[in-house]
Formats: C-alpha cells, sequence, structure tokens
C-alpha cells in the first residue's frame, strides 16, 4: 500500500480529469447493460410475443407499454431498432471520450514522474548515486514511469468498469430471477483461490524479470562506453556471451511468466466456460417452468458472460498492477533517496573575491578515511599546488570545497561561513572545475565551451577562451570549426584536446575560484606550461588551486601541500620543500632524472 500511496501523490492533481473519465465510462457501461435487455424485448414483445402471457422486461418494461407502438408491430420494432442503434453509439461515444481523458492524464503522469526521477539524479551526490548501477538508474528513469503510471491510468480505470459493470449486471440478473445468480456464486470461490495464487506468483517473477532488463541496460551501457577497450583486447566474443547470458536469463523468466499466464488464463477461461453453460441450463429450465421469458435467457447469459469475463478482466489487471507495484517500488525508493549532500534555503551570497579557509577536515567515503585533518588558508588570488600519489585525497579535498562531498569533520568556509550554510547553487557559483576525466557533451564545439552560459555567451568570448585554452588552432583545422558536433555521437578527440576544450568550459563560466584537478594530465610538457601560463595572464587575481603529478605544474604555485593517504605530510612552496628533501623533492628528483621537465621536444606541432 504504501507504494500505492506514494504514486497517488502524483495522480490526485488528475483527480478531477479522473473522475470525469470514469463518469465517461458509467454512462457507457449502462448503454452496455441496457442493450441485452432491448434485445431481450426484441425477442418477447416482437417476435414470440403472446398476449396471454405478457413477459416482463424490468426497468425497460415502460418501453413496451404503447407509446414506442403496440407489442408485435412495425413501429415497436422500428422504435426498439433506433434505441438499439442510439445506446450504440452513446456507448461508442463515451467509450472515445473515456479513453481521450484517462491516456491524457496517464501521460501527464508518465512526463512528471520522469521529470522528476532527471531532477532527483542530478540533485543526488555521488556516493549516493554509486549505490545504483547505470542499468538500474536507466530502467528507473524510462521502463519504470512508463509501467507505474500504468496502474492509474489504465489498470485502476478496468478495475473501475469491471465492478461496476459486475455490479450492475448482479443487480439486473437479480431483477430477473435470483436462481440465475446459483452458478457465479458457486464458482466465485474457486476463483478468488486461483486469483491470489496467480497474484502472487506473478510478482515474484516480475522482479526477477526488472532485475534481468536492468543487467541488460547495464551491459549495454558498459559495452558502449568501453567499445574500444573491448575490441583493442579482442575481448567481444566474451562480451557477447555475457549479454547472452542476460539475455537468455530474461528469455526464460519471460517464457516462465507466459506459462504461468497461459496457465491460469485456461483455468478462468474454464470457469467462465462453466459459468455461461451452467448459466444456460438454469435459464433454460426457468424458461420452461415459466419463471422467465425466452428473450430473459438471452439477457441472462449475456450479463453471466459479462460477468465472467469482467472476473478474468480483474484477475489481468490484478496480474499487471504486479509488474507496475514492483516499478513502483523502485521508483519510490530513488525519488525518496535522500542526499548526502542537503541543500540550504539561506539567502547568503559570498563575496565577488571569496576567502576560502579549510579548517580541521575529515572525510570519510564509506569505510575509507579519505582525508584527515586538513587546513589550508586560501586568500582571494592564491595559487595552491596539491600534490600526492594515487589514492593520497587530492580530489576528494577538492571536491569538499564545493560540497560535492560533505565533510566529516571540520569545516569549510567561504568569507568565514560554513559553505553548508549556502545554497548549493551560491557555492558550486564560485567555483569552475576541470577534471582529468573529460566529459563532452554530443554537441558542437562552441556549445561545449559555452555550456555554463548558453543564452548570453557570445562567439567572441567562445574563441577567446579557447585560444587561452591553446584550443583554437585544432578546432579551426576540424572540418566545420566550432560548429563540428564532438561527444558520444560526434567527432574524436583526443584526450588532450578534450582537457583543453573543459579549460575553455571553465573559463567561460567565470568563477573566481578555478580548479584544476590533474587537468593537463594529457597535455604534453610544452603544452601544458602555454596553458597555464595563458590562465594566470589572463586569471591573474583569480584563485588557482592545482592538483597534478608532474611538479611542473605547480612549481611557480604560492604554495604547495603534499598528501599521503589523506594527510598534509608537507607544505611550503617548491624551493622550500625540494631544500626539505622530502616526499616531494624525491618526486621532482626523479622527474629531473628522467627529463621529464625537459619540454625542449614536446608540443611543437600544436604551436
Amino acid at each position: 500500500m504504501g507504494t500505492f500511496r506514494f504514486g497517488l501523490k502524483y495522480w490526485k492533481k488528475y483527480v478531477p480529469l479522473s473522475l470525469l473519465s470514469k463518469l465517461f465510462s458509467l454512462i457507457a457501461i449502462l448503454c452496455d447493460v441496457a442493450i441485452p435487455l432491448v434485445s431481450a424485448g426484441f425477442i418477447d414483445y416482437c417476435l414470440a410475443y403472446d398476449p396471454a402471457s405478457p413477459p416482463d422486461e424490468g426497468f425497460l418494461s415502460f418501453l413496451y407499454t404503447g407509446a414506442f407502438g403496440q407489442p408485435s408491430s412495425w413501429k415497436l420494432f422500428t422504435s426498439l431498432a433506433l434505441i438499439f442503434g442510439g445506446l450504440f453509439l452513446v456507448r461508442v461515444v463515451f467509450l472515445y471520450l473515456k479513453n481521450v481523458t484517462f491516456q491524457w492524464c496517464g501521460l501527464r503522469m508518465e512526463c512528471t514522474l520522469r521529470e522528476e526521477t532527471y531532477a532527483k539524479l542530478l540533485a543526488l551526490d555521488g556516493e549516493t548515486l554509486s549505490r545504483y548501477n547505470m542499468g538500474e538508474l536507466l530502467t528507473t528513469m524510462n521502463r519504470d514511469t512508463i509501467i507505474f503510471k500504468e496502474m492509474y491510468s489504465r489498470i485502476l480505470m478496468n478495475l473501475f468498469d469491471s465492478v461496476l459493470m459486475i455490479g450492475i449486471s448482479v443487480a439486473v440478473l437479480s431483477s430477473l430471477d435470483l436462481w440465475l445468480l446459483l452458478v457465479p456464486l458457486a464458482i466465485a470461490p474457486f476463483f478468488v483461490v486461483s486469483l491470489v495464487s496467480y497474484l502472487s506468483r506473478s510478482r515474484r517473477l516480475f522482479r526477477a524479470i526488472r532485475a534481468g532488463y536492468s543487467e541488460i541496460n547495464l551491459d549495454v551501457q558498459e559495452n558502449i562506453d568501453a567499445v574500444r577497450i573491448v575490441r583493442s583486447f579482442a575481448a567481444e566474443d566474451e562480451e557477447i556471451a555475457k549479454f547472452d547470458a542476460c539475455n537468455r536469463r530474461v528469455y526464460d523468466l519471460s517464457v516462465e511468466q507466459v506459462r504461468l499466464t497461459s496457465k491460469y488464463n485456461s483455468i478462468f477461461m474454464g470457469f467462465q466456460q462453466a459459468g455461461y453453460v451452467g448459466t444456460v441450463i438454469a435459464a433454460v429450465l426457468l424458461v420452461l417452468s415459466g419463471n422467465i421469458a425466452l428473450g430473459a435467457l438471452t439477457a441472462a447469459t449475456t450479463y453471466v458472460t459479462k460477468i465472467i469475463s469482467h472476473i478474468t478482466q480483474i484477475s489481468r489487471s490484478c496480474f499487471m498492477m504486479q509488474n507496475q507495484l514492483v516499478s513502483g517500488g523502485r521508483l519510490k525508493k530513488f525519488l525518496t533517496e535522500e542526499s548526502a549532500v542537503p541543500d540550504c534555503a539561506s539567502a547568503l551570497v559570498a563575496r565577488v573575491q571569496p576567502h576560502i579557509t579549510v579548517e580541521d577536515v575529515s572525510l570519510t567515503l564509506g569505510d575509507k578515511q579519505a582525508l584527515k585533518h586538513i587546513t589550508v588558508d586560501l586568500p582571494y588570488g592564491k595559487k595552491l599546488g596539491v600534490m600526492g600519489g594515487t589514492g593520497s585525497g587530492k580530489s576528494a579535498l577538492l571536491k569538499t570545497l564545493a560540497r560535492v562531498f560533505d565533510v566529516t569533520s571540520g569545516s569549510v568556509r567561504i568569507d568565514g561561513v560554513d559553505v553548508r550554510d549556502f545554497p548549493l547553487e551560491q557555492v558550486r557559483a564560485e567555483f569552475a572545475y576541470v577534471f582529468q576525466d573529460v566529459f563532452l557533451f554530443s554537441n558542437t564545439v562552441d556549445a561545449n565551451i559555452a555550456f555554463a552560459r548558453p543564452d548570453d555567451c557570445s562567439e567572441e568570448e567562445v574563441r577567446h577562451a579557447a585560444e587561452v585554452a591553446q584550443a583554437s588552432r585544432f578546432i579551426d583545422r576540424l572540418e566545420e570549426g566550432y560548429a563540428t558536433v564532438v561527444g558520444e555521437r560526434g567527432v574524436g578527440l583526443s584526450g588532450g584536446q578534450k582537457q583543453r576544450v573543459s579549460i575553455a568550459r571553465a573559463l567561460i563560466k567565470g568563477a573566481p575560484v578555478l580548479v584544476l584537478d590533474d587537468a593537463s594530465s594529457a597535455l604534453d610538457m610544452a603544452t601544458e606550461k602555454r596553458v597555464l601560463a595563458a590562465l594566470k595572464a589572463e586569471r591573474p587575481d583569480s584563485t588557482l588551486i592545482i592538483a597534478a603529478h608532474r611538479v611542473s605544474s605547480v612549481m611557480d604555485c604560492d604554495e604547495i601541500i603534499y598528501l599521503r593517504d589523506g594527510e598534509i605530510v608537507e607544505r611550503g612552496t617548491a624551493e622550500e620543500l625540494i631544500a626539505l628533501g622530502g616526499a616531494f623533492a624525491a618526486v621532482w628528483q626523479l622527474q629531473t632524472n628522467d627529463n621529464q621537465l625537459d619540454d625542449s621536444s614536446y608540443g611543437k606541432g600544436e604551436l
């Protein structure tokens, strides 16, 4: 029930239109119920009328009193034919109106669910999202939203129609003769027991099928992203075998579902046929005994058929609801996730020249302590270098500044105010990040560069940012220049080219703090030197934070901190750290001996 109530939160705004749809359905059902009685009137008053024992057609008896024609007359026949046609036409019109309204409601709910899941995806922090694999997220955002809305737009409407039709049909049958209810009532207990077993087994199957589709989505997504690696290792056969195993599992589960559905549909069909035959026998006996007219026999069998068929429809709807409840449960779990980095509703705004302080910061991610008692002072305009081996905590430290991660203890402050007291949007507006792993959208080069300001960024600004990032030369050589589509579906760029486009993108943002997280790792020494020199010349007063493995990247920083296992083990200028003869000096010595700091032979093709 929790999942059902969760969905009602999204459906309640469409309740008025949904009620209108149910009104249309009620009118169509009343017409449908009246049609068999009119048909019975054709038989009893036009074809087989006996004046000695006039039949009683219940609440439609007023049709046969003479106003619409005398019994056995063409006038009555014509009147009944027109009434029959009118009922049929009204039923068709209101069925159309019902279908249009409830489908519109369903599509709007689906659209809302998809918008909210996407917004939640962007709002959740990385640590929370890491608990979901890509296949699970894709299934939640696409398949689950479609399936879940069907419960409110289609299945609930089907259940409403079925319950209403069964109730009205039972009432009409009772008015004809109570004995006509004997067979449906005798079958009902067996039907209910079969339905409970059917629903229990189907829900377990739907959970397994959904998990199988998530595995398929994950496998496809990973192979799209890693197609070059798969080909370079000649691992196509292994990946195909892995996909085939997932696909086969979904196939086997789907076959099991078909078998289950076929088995119980046969059982329900047996109940339906038994009910029909039993009612025909009972109705014939009642006709022979003179309790009901011949036309009532045809109407009774029609109503019993409707009752049994709608009971079967209830079973099918309940079966489909198991799948929808599984999808709804996954949607509920995702949409009710709480971010580990909650937003703040305050109206605080940082100064144009923020002073950042990191005070005794520690950070635990999962079971690992990523940072331990880090303290750094960053007045506006300072150039800070961050070095350390792989896994030393460089990226974790940089991400705490803009609250990608919230610190476990200590605080990060802007102008003396804890960053947790600022709105997230305001905090992140202070920083422009360039990461080592660059992502470019499937769009043009200029659109990727202008990502932070798509509406007010001029072409001149884009080109200037590209020149500062040393990207203009290779962009101009592309077939369509800045209009070239890059990214997932566009022209493939090298790692260094992507990093320079990413640096240009960060410059366009115009944030007072520029953070380079190993952002020049794919650049040669000469290009890196030109990029850093251009950045410092372009933004001489801005705060610059550079995390790197190369000492050349941080040599002229105002301060360098060296991390090991999340702790600062050394700090000072490059000259001070070299003189200290510690970890930084060892890296400097190694790179100097290997001529890694000699850029005389690098980057000539990029000039």
